[in-house]
């Protein structure tokens, strides 16, 4: 297996369970105030998405011999930190914080998605990152359509979450 191919199940693998930290993060300032709303209710089922992406890659890590991202630590405090920070903003700014990251990585798993289609490799993987990349872009839609661009400071939210998230990736792909 190319160095390459396991770069990207190591970075694809890492934005999962930064995924998953987001909206842990997320959620346990919604379940604190014991919000019954509809933004907290979708994020609960694009959580439940991001954790079975994340069970997907933590496979393909065992059965490639994948080493994860050493940087997880850095992840688990940083995503859980970014959800809990954005849901104290509001419901708009949580969406605001999924349109961004999700905005980032329906961009780089269609850049993969097309890396492996050049090469006409890895079909079976070729079709996991469709399958996670229509996901994504579903939480995409789902966030603009609930607001995420109303948040206060949405400009500079979405400008700041996003370069985050292209530096965890370049991180990720290599440490």
């Amino acid at each position: 297996m190319s160095e390459r191919l396991a770069q990207m199940i190591r970075v694809d693998h890492a934005g999962e369970y930064g995924a998953v930290k987001i909206y842990q993060g997320q959620a346990a300032v919604f379940n604190a105030v014991k919000s019954k709303t509809k933004t907290a209710t979708l994020i609960r089922d694009m959580a439940e998405q991001e954790e079975a992406h994340l069970e997907i890659f933590d496979d393909l890590l065992r059965q490639r011999k994948i080493r994860p991202t050493a940087l997880a630590p850095v992840w688990d405090i940083a995503g859980f930190t970014l959800g809990a920070a954005t849901a104290l903003m509001g419901e708009k700014a949580a969406m605001a914080c999924t349109a961004a990251v999700e905005e980032v990585i329906d961009e780089h798993y269609a850049s993969q998605i097309e890396e492996l289609a050049a090469t006409d490799s890895e079909p079976e993987l070729q079709a996991t990152l469709a399958q996670c990349r229509a996901d994504e872009a579903a939480h995409h839609r789902t966030a603009i359509e609930e607001g995420a661009e109303q948040a206060f400071g949405y400009p500079i939210l979405r400008a700041s979450i996003k370069a985050g998230c292209q530096l965890a990736i370049k991180l990720s792909e290599k440490i």
